[in-house]
């Protein structure tokens, strides 16, 4: 388990845009880990569900489902190597990719967690629902509680990224 500080995200403004990167850690096996990224009955606890071709190259819909309002979206699997590796693209307006990376290191399973968002783009309230959805996938796969709802959330978590309480 990783410090307060150490789950925040890191962003990096570069020049094809703007990095938003997290590293989370466990103690637990890599497969496990894997396990909860990828498999749906693992996956539906903390993030959604997805319906569709499980290959490179497969595509199918993606839902958020912890979301106030869950919509499929269409998603496409880009990279998977199995346990490390998986990368998917999200078909929205922004056109997003998720690489999302596991090593082995000290005794811990790592995952590094990366999009890369346009120019400009203000990213604030991204990094706060990713780091959500961590702190959930982090329950998930440690046996520890889950964050509680969104504005409990938001009050504790946003002024970390600059994001006052609301009233």
């Amino acid at each position: 388990m990783t410090t307060p500080d150490e789950r925040l995200g890191q962003v990096t403004e570069l020049p094809e845009g703007v990095r938003l990167r997290f590293r989370r850690s466990w103690p637990d096996p890599i497969d496990d880990v894997w396990a909860a990224l990828t498999e749906p009955d693992r996956m539906v606890r903390w993030i959604g569900t997805y319906e569709g071709e499980r290959r490179v190259g497969g595509s199918g819909t993606f839902t958020m489902t912890h979301e106030d309002s869950p919509i499929g979206e269409p998603m496409r699997i880009v990279e998977c190597e199995a346990p490390r590796r998986l990368v998917v693209d999200w078909d929205t307006e922004e056109g997003w990719r998720v690489e999302l990376d596991l090593t082995a290191q000290d005794g811990q399973t790592v995952l590094l967690f990366t999009q890369l968002f346009p120019p400009g783009t203000e990213i604030t309230d991204y990094v706060l629902g990713w780091h959500w959805y961590l702190d959930k996938f982090d329950a998930e796969v440690g046996d520890r509680p889950a964050p509680g709802d969104w504005d409990g959330f938001l009050a504790a978590t946003g002024p970390a990224y600059g994001r006052a309480p609301q009233a």
